[in-house]
């Protein structure tokens, strides 16, 4: 039996992550910019609609309550 020598976990961990990086498709910056205003529209268009389903919410409970 030859002594093989095993890579330690850690060096192989970063080397297979870089790796498995440069496999990656980056998006362009203009790609990306528009990516981010997409979601954070959506992020605050979903901040408005559960912000009124809360104050509905409040309202209905409110009035079964008689306060």
């Amino acid at each position: 039996m030859a002594d093989e020598k095993k890579p330690n976990a850690i060096s192989r961990y970063f080397r297979e992550t870089t790796g498995e990086l440069k496999k990656v498709s980056w998006p362009t910056w203009p790609e990306a910019r528009q990516l981010t205003t997409i979601v954070v529209l959506v992020m605050v268009a979903m901040a408005v609609l559960l912000g009124l389903v809360d104050l509905l919410a409040e309202s209905l409970i409110g009035l079964a309550l008689g306060a």
